[in-house]
């Protein structure tokens, strides 16, 4: 079996573990992408959390799999930083990237903590990693990064025993700066990370993430930007 191959069976097992990294984010409004909205009997629309959402997406493939605590086990235990909590908490798309260690290794805690500082990431809200705009902190993260294992969290108190199969990086849009620009920043601190750490980027099926996915992603992205483009004035009419 390829190292590629042991590692998707060791992500498959593990990912679900990233909700509890990201359950507390918000309430989604995504559409498409195996989103899947219910309706009460009044016919409103009932929409999915994002715990519920990352479930079905990162469990692709993973049935029998036991379902995680979607809660964080310590979260009352330290008080919650403010750097990178999103400014505002609903979304309507998410984009994942992997940095997985090579089959019969694992990630070690205090190597993750200084590859993440070297790419520029910053520690804070919810115990995990953080891009944050330059000069305008106050706008939330451009994107974060979790632990794939159980609570999802870096708990700096542990970190030196710290081992994981895998981090996960992830993109909500909307995003403090357009989509695609988010993307060119994630992906090569996703690259660079994976470098220091000796691993591989995986996609969001637990794939190695090549050219013609990154070209896709892309592609996605700027779609996303065109529709969420502002409208253009229209002149007033003369009478």
């Amino acid at each position: 079996m390829s190292d590629v191959n042991l590692v998707r069976i060791g992500i498959l097992v593990a990912g679900l573990l990233l909700i509890a990294a990201i359950y507390m984010f918000g309430r989604p409004r995504r559409p498409g992408q195996g989103r899947r909205v219910a309706e009460r009997s009044d016919g409103a629309r009932i929409e999915p959390t994002l715990g519920a959402q990352l479930e079905s997406e990162l469990a692709g493939g993973g049935a029998g799999i036991a379902q995680p605590d979607l809660g964080f086990a310590d979260a009352s235990a330290e008080p919650q930083s403010d750097v990178g909590r999103r400014a505002d908490e609903s979304f309507e798309k998410i984009v994942t990237l992997y940095v997985a260690a090579r089959a019969g290794q694992v990630l070690r805690g205090s190597d993750i903590v200084v590859a993440a500082e070297k790419a520029g990431l910053s520690y804070g809200h919810m115990q995990i990693f953080h891009r944050l705009v330059e000069g305008h902190p106050e706008r939330g993260p451009v994107f974060s990064v979790a632990n794939i294992k159980k609570p999802g969290s870096f708990d700096m108190a542990g970190i030196q025993e710290l081992e994981t199969p895998a981090i996960a990086f992830f993109l909500t849009l909307p995003a403090p700066m357009t989509a695609l620009d988010a993307w060119e920043k994630m992906l090569p601190t996703a690259q660079r990370m994976a470098e220091l750490l000796d691993g591989v980027v995986l996609d969001e099926q637990r794939n190695a993430l090549g050219r013609q996915r990154i070209a896709h992603i892309r592609d996605e992205l700027r779609a996303y930007d065109r529709q969420h483009e502002a409208p253009p004035l229209t002149k007033p009419a003369r009478w």
